[in-house]
């Protein structure tokens, strides 16, 4: 499949709060916050939804496109995510503004803090998605990952005037996004991609109950943290896969993102939403037990033991007829 993967594209900033976010927010003086943490740790890391997704489907052995706006300084960047099998040949550069900044401090519950310098991100309204078509020869299917709210919309209304298939994956920019733009990114997409806080806030801001978000998409994955993953669809029976047990939890920047790259690119291989959804939370566990959301390696007879171990025989057996 080719699939057009859409989103922010960043540097990571990750620290760490050795200590408890919970214990320093007092719930009757949070109309006046005033904190500074003290963190243990400071590593700079490659990130951005889209180029999360896209490294770990290329890693996979995917070749997806990656579509968004860097600055001038991603051309190391830009190598990295070529070796790892990604096309950045649609990644446009705007040469007076910094490639978006991500700044996370996690804390020892794995709560996060986080903000987000947009850059050359919010370049992305002015990015059409038809140059990347016409260079493609088409397409399999568009994800549109969280980047600048216009753009999002832009690429969302282009893939319905052509009539290609599209993911809608809104992530952090729910919280920037009203209701009816909410709907419009939704509606008819192939797949509606949140956690279990965001389908929650997207079903108040809609207005939508969970039966009528059925209604306008065709399937729909929640991410549940430890819980899992759970699918659903109008066509489809309800779909629940347990997390990959992990060995160590390092860090959870970048895993909703790894899952997404390893669902998809099981979706790419034509397995069944059950699978696909396996191989993604094998891939989500892999990075969590990494510092970094794109620091992890996938050896694939260990890859495909762990999903063995977690899913059982034929589920390993599935998988590694197409890993590369």
């Amino acid at each position: 499949m080719k699939i057009v993967v859409t989103g922010s594209i960043a540097t990571d900033h990750l620290m760490h709060f050795k200590g408890r976010f919970a214990e320093q927010l007092l719930p009757d003086q949070l109309h006046q916050v005033s904190l500074s943490f003290l963190v243990d740790r400071l590593v700079i890391r490659r990130g951005g939804v889209a180029a999360n997704i896209a490294f770990g489907m290329g890693v996979l052995g995917e070749r997806p496109i990656l579509l968004g706006a860097v600055g001038p300084d991603f051309d190391d960047y830009r190598a990295w995510l070529t070796k790892h099998g990604v096309d950045c040949e649609s990644v446009q550069v705007f040469e007076n503004l910094h490639t978006a900044r991500f700044n996370c401090t996690t804390d020892d519950d794995m709560a996060q803090i986080a903000s987000f310098y947009t850059g050359a991100m919010a370049e992305g309204r002015n990015i059409s998605l038809q140059p990347t078509v016409d260079r493609l020869d088409g397409v399999d299917l568009v994800m549109i990952g969280a980047h600048d709210p216009e753009g999002m919309l832009r690429n969302t209304r282009e893939c319905k005037e052509a009539g290609i298939p599209r993911a809608a994956d809104f992530s952090q920019q729910i919280a920037l996004m009203d209701g009816e733009q909410l709907r419009e990114l939704a509606e008819g997409a192939a797949y509606l991609l949140t956690n279990d806080y965001e389908k929650n806030l997207f079903e108040q801001k809609t207005g939508w109950s969970e039966s009528d978000v059925l209604d306008h998409v065709g399937i729909r994955v929640t991410t549940l943290g430890e819980r899992g993953v759970e699918i659903t669809g109008r066509d489809v029976e309800r779909v629940h896969v347990p997390i990959a047990r992990e060995v160590r939890k390092v860090d959870p920047t970048g895993v909703g993102d790894g899952f997404r790259a390893g669902f998809f690119a099981g979706l790419s291989w034509g397995l069944s939403l059950e699978r696909a959804a396996q191989v993604g939370s094998m891939l989500a566990t892999l990075v969590i037990e990494t510092d970094g959301p794109q620091e992890y390696v996938v050896d694939r007879a260990e890859f495909v033991k762990r999903l063995g171990e977690a899913y059982g025989d034929t589920a390993a057996s599935e998988v590694a007829e197409h890993l590369a």
